[in-house]
């Protein structure tokens, strides 16, 4: 899998989500444009902030990362 995979399924996620970018971001502990800048431009989250928002967002680190389907 490649980086462009995992930023898919990350946008994916988010963009799904019941939640804001606004509420994310405040939830992980960044901005509303990084938040957009996660589903926009080829940035990805650090690790920390990755497991916040897999947290929040009730999905599996394995999912994001292309480990599982599911």
């Amino acid at each position: 899998m490649e980086l462009k995979d995992i930023q898919m399924r990350l946008r994916e996620v988010i963009k799904n989500s019941p939640y804001s970018q606004k509420h994310i971001a405040e939830a992980v502990g960044v901005s509303p444009q990084t938040v957009s800048k996660y589903m926009t431009q080829d940035i990805f989250p650090a690790l920390d902030t990755l497991a916040k928002l897999c947290a929040l967002l009730d999905v599996r680190s394995d999912y994001i990362l292309g480990l599982s389907d599911f």
